[in-house]
């Protein structure tokens, strides 16, 4: 299992693009390594990279490099996002994207070619470097589809599946020695209404991505000390394979942290201990990857209260209690004996008769059959009905459906 942070840096956050230090970065990184990472994923910005739509900037992609170098030095592996985006409930659209230029980015041609071109190039640079490991298309970039968005892209899923060809294969064109994945928030396992579903997540690019947030209403509804809350990113896991028809395809819990919002300070520690526990005995899991490791500065303005205190590291470069906990918790997942993945309990699922993907969201029909066995001992797998891998499962099925919750 690889263990990784979200590089948050210190001075700038991802401001630090447009006004860059490597010798701050390679303090950031001094202190991640004190956290025991083997990888770092780095956001480079979409508007800063790409200022227009034929242009991918120079100087950014001088930077970029100089990042990736600076990590390589100290024994840390680099994955890049391309499209950010969406960071931190800032969104962060090239111009030529928005206002009198104003295009869908999953739908229009000219802005699909631009989007396409763009991942290719930071692609190709970006593969230069021996420690790159892995490209993913951008942040959460579903969430610009969702009716809660203010300034939405609409789509359809076939569009969705269209549009992610197109981005995996600029990707793989650029560097076809690399992991190429995207990412999506939670909404495509809960949401009927997210074009982009499970089978985008489980079936296209190289690994299935999970970003797990317990402020989706998990630790509101069942408390921050509950089994469904530290249970949440490996239910999330476990979804993803059952949509899966390669079944040797890996699983990277790409983005999880410890949210005061619903956290209080006294149930962090076990949260960290739970989660980390569950997630490192799921069969196939690629790695997981903390959000993140610097707190944002007090000195920037108009964040959620959250995300001033997410990091593992504080903003003076110390590493936090909550990071020491992590370190320690990946340690004793490594060493732990891997789970036995024969004769775990089954449970069915069947999305068209069972609920869809409302029974699949906390407190949902399947979500609650599934939690309910989870909490007897050992997580279940799921069997999605008519999904091929699972036509001769020989597992004992449990009895009853999610129906019958």
């Amino acid at each position: 299992m690889r263990f990784g942070v979200n590089y948050t840096p210190r001075v700038g956050w991802f401001h630090h693009w447009t006004d860059f230090d490597a010798d701050e970065v390679a303090r950031d990184f001094d202190a991640i390594g004190g956290l025991g990472a083997d990888h770092v994923r780095v956001f480079p910005l979409w508007p800063v990279f790409q200022p227009n739509p034929t242009t991918v900037s120079a100087a950014a992609l001088r930077a970029l490099d100089r990042v990736i170098e600076l990590a390589g030095e100290r024994g840390l592996d680099v994955a890049v996002d391309g499209l950010q985006g969406h960071l931190s409930s800032f969104d962060f659209l090239p111009s030529w994207l928005v206002s009198w230029h104003r295009r869908n980015m999953f739908v229009d041609e000219d802005a699909i070619s631009a989007t396409a071109r763009y991942l290719e190039t930071l692609a190709r640079a970006v593969a230069a470097h021996p420690n790159t490991f892995a490209f993913t298309v951008g942040n959460e970039v579903n969430q610009f589809t969702g009716t809660v968005h203010p300034d939405p892209h609409p789509a359809t899923s076939g569009q969705i599946t269209t549009w992610l060809d197109r981005m995996l294969g600029a990707i793989r064109a650029g560097a076809p020695g690399l992991l190429a994945l995207h990412a999506c928030y939670d909404a495509s396992w809960y949401d009927e209404t997210q074009p982009f579903t499970l089978e985008h997540v489980a079936r296209q690019g190289d690994l299935s991505v999970v970003h797990s947030w317990v402020f989706n209403g998990t630790a509101q509804r069942f408390g921050p000390d509950a089994f469904e809350t530290r249970a949440h990113a490996r239910y999330m896991v476990e979804l993803a394979r059952a949509f899966q028809t390669d079944p040797g395809r890996g699983i990277w819990a790409q983005e999880l942290g410890a949210p005061r919002n619903v956290l209080p300070d006294a149930s962090v520690p076990d949260f960290i201990d739970g989660t980390v526990e569950q997630l490192a005995q799921a069969p196939d899991l690629f790695g997981l990857t903390w959000w993140c490791s610097h707190d944002v500065s007090r000195a920037l303005g108009d964040f959620p209260e959250l995300e001033y205190d997410l990091g593992l590291i504080d903003e003076h470069g110390r590493i936090k209690p909550e990071g020491v906990r992590v370190r320690e918790a990946v340690e004793a997942a490594r060493k732990a004996a891997p789970a036995d993945a024969s004769g775990a309990p089954v449970i069915d699922l069947d999305p068209a008769a069972d609920g869809g993907r409302a029974a699949l969201a906390p407190g949902g029909a399947f979500w609650t059959s599934y939690m309910d066995q989870a909490r007897r001992g050992r997580h279940p797998r799921i069997r999605l009905a008519e999904n091929p891998v699972h036509a001769h499962d020989a597992v004992p099925v449990q009895e009853g459906s999610a129906a019958d919750a």
